[in-house]
């Protein structure tokens, strides 16, 4: 699967970027650099001086393909979202039974396979790190309202959509699949930050096997309690 997924296009809106990156090495390379660089000091200190300093280029070239750095972490979460999805329905495609196939989905978002690389030019297993750490400050924003009208968010509502489509068939009454699922999806990064800066705060670990047996369990408790 993930050779099949190493082949695939992520398409992210076009709204989000000024210049395609995909569409030159300079353009890749703002995008993979600049992942890094995020990793390494944070959103904060990040500035496109110090990432055209890296890429031995001008802060005006990297202003042509993103207007902020705001832009540059909505398109590498969007990256996220999208590349996340083709793992998805790829694992839960011809799956017949719902419980299996609910397992199956928190294993991906729990990223329960080890092999994480995408084969592309930007490192998954860093992106990870980054959207674990830095994701919520792409709609934590006093913008937010105007960039999801734009569908800068579009990705990750349809990662929700298709979680949620999988609890309710399991559960078809039930009336907040959509919380349920966004509530996963979050809480699984936020443990993972905890296990790691915050470790008072849980009772798992980084392994995604914990995290996905924790909100496998917890999910199909919910809906059965439902019934």
């Amino acid at each position: 699967m993930n050779d099949l997924l190493s082949t695939v296009h992520i398409k992210v809106n076009e709204g989000i970027y000024l210049k395609d990156p995909d569409s030159s090495e300079l353009g890749k390379g703002i995008v993979s650099e600049g992942l890094l660089l995020i990793d390494e000091i944070g959103l904060e200190k990040t500035t496109f001086k110090k990432l055209a300093q890296r890429l031995g280029t001008t802060e005006a070239s990297i202003y042509r393909y993103f207007e902020s750095k705001f832009k540059l972490l909505v398109y590498l979460t969007s990256w996220y979202w999208g590349w996340l999805e083709y793992q998805l329905v790829f694992s839960i495609t011809n799956i017949l039974d719902p419980e299996k196939k609910l397992r199956i989905a928190i294993d991906v978002l729990s990223q329960l396979n080890e092999k994480k690389e995408s084969g592309s030019h930007i490192n998954f297993t860093v992106l990870t790190r980054v959207v674990v750490s830095e994701s919520s400050k792409a709609y934590l924003t006093k913008d937010v309202d105007e960039a999801n009208k734009e569908g800068f968010y579009a990705g990750y509502k349809r990662v929700v959509q298709r979680v949620s489509d999988v609890m309710l068939e399991i559960q078809p009454e039930f009336e907040f699949s959509h919380t349920l699922s966004s509530t996963v999806m979050e809480g699984i990064h936020h443990q993972k930050y905890f296990a790691q800066h915050l470790p008072s705060l849980t009772d798992t670990t980084e392994k995604p096997s914990q995290m996905s047996q924790f909100y496998g369990d917890m999910v199909l408790a919910t809906l059965k309690s439902n019934k």
